[in-house]
């Protein structure tokens, strides 16, 4: 109990100490969720990666669906089959199984064809947008500047230091509020 309490104390000692709170630094934050939203080619990348994820999903649905009719046609047959017979269906429809499982993992596990393409086709957009900030923290001397859409997470964020607008601006792409 003794431990918290210094521990406790020797923060609340460092936070105000005068080195600390005498210290100017310029804060700012973004959200990369809207920039993107807001760039016209982000859109139409989103638009393809739903298509090309879609033609994946109704090909995992056929999948689905035969091993379906696989499973059930096996439990209407099984006391006619003979065991040969029965491991054989058995067998086929774990081959299905672990193809459709396969196919999953190839499409969109975390080393799949979906994220590659997302990676390939948003990093350049990305870029763009961080090369933007990085423009606008230097110009306005500003030493920190978080994105607020990702992990990081602030509970208050004072709005004079949102930057979406002025990164939108840097992009060339008009914005709304003035």
């Amino acid at each position: 109990m003794s431990n918290i309490r210094v521990t406790f104390i020797l923060a609340l000692f460092l936070i105000l100490s005068p080195d600390v709170v005498g210290q100017d630094q310029r804060l700012g934050y973004f959200e990369s969720d809207l920039i993107l939203e807001n760039i016209p080619e982000y859109n139409s990348i989103q638009q393809q990666l739903n298509m090309i994820s879609s033609q994946w999903e109704a090909e995992i649905q056929q999948m689905e669906s035969q091993i379906e009719r696989l499973q059930e046609d096996y439990e209407a047959k099984e006391i006619l089959y003979t065991d040969e017979i029965r491991n054989q269906r058995k067998q086929e429809i774990e081959n299905k199984i672990q193809a459709k499982e396969a196919y999953v993992a190839q499409k969109f596990g975390p080393e799949g064809e979906y994220f590659s393409r997302q990676k390939e086709l948003l990093e350049p957009i990305q870029r763009q947008v961080f090369a933007a900030v990085r423009t606008i923290a230097q110009r306005q001397n500003y030493d920190f500047v978080f994105d607020r859409s990702g992990d990081i997470y602030m509970v208050y964020a004072n709005d004079a230091y949102n930057l979406n607008d002025l990164i939108l601006e840097e992009l060339g792409i008009e914005t709304d509020t003035e």
